[in-house]
């Protein structure tokens, strides 16, 4: 996997919602970011999904089960970014 990758996006994470107290070496790519794990909200998804559009210039639908999954973990936004990329 591209490891590079993942640790752009936790530092995005990181950034975009002001985490200042986690370092990206804490975030385990395989966590789940919501309920359990990092406990991410609604609100940090969308902040986090607006980062992920500015940086890498992404498109997700708000409320679609794809998008779901690919905000599973760092790795599963990692790989959507990824893929994103080659199309």
């Amino acid at each position: 996997m591209n490891d590079a990758l993942e640790l752009e996006i936790k530092n995005l994470l990181i950034e975009a919602l002001n985490l200042e107290d986690l370092s990206p070496e804490q975030i385990d790519p395989e966590a789940a970011l919501f309920v359990e794990g990092l406990g991410l909200d609604s609100i940090d998804a969308l902040e986090l999904g607006l980062a992920l559009q500015k940086r890498y210039g992404v498109a997700m639908s708000a409320d679609s089960e794809q998008t779901r999954r690919h905000f599973r973990s760092i790795r599963a936004l990692a790989e959507f970014v990824a893929g994103s990329r080659k199309q």
